[in-house]
């Protein structure tokens, strides 16, 4: 079983960074595609990043493209996400993804593993 941990969310102005961080605990799992997600409440999940096994390629919903960079280190079985320019939209819970191997890299339904969720909150 892989468990999946997230940190490095918190309250932050418009315009500031934040670093999230999501380990990976239990079986290594480093031949997957690593994703980011996050919903507001009442709404549904939404697709933000994602990155390939090997880190070499990395896709991004338009809403965050430019501000935002997904990473990973396989030899620490973690990925991240670096978040700039931080708007008052981009407040929500968000959720790391892991262990895709076949599949959308957009559709959350696809991702066997996910953590608990860290929460970003923005303020204006």
């Amino acid at each position: 079983q892989v468990r999946l941990v997230e940190s490095g969310g918190g309250l932050v102005q418009a315009g500031d960074s934040l670093r999230l961080s999501c380990a990976a605990s239990g079986r290594t799992i480093n031949e997957d595609v690593a994703a980011w997600f996050r919903q507001i409440p009442g709404k549904e999940r939404e697709f933000v990043a994602a990155i390939s096994p090997s880190g070499n390629s990395d896709f991004y919903a338009d809403s965050v493209k430019g501000r935002f960079t997904i990473s990973r280190d396989n030899a620490k079985n973690t990925a991240y996400l670096q978040m700039n320019s931080l708007k008052p939209e981009d407040t929500a819970v968000y959720f790391c993804a892991r262990g895709l191997e076949d599949g959308s890299w957009r559709r959350g339904d696809d991702y066997p593993y996910w953590g608990q969720g860290t929460q970003v909150t923005v303020s204006s």
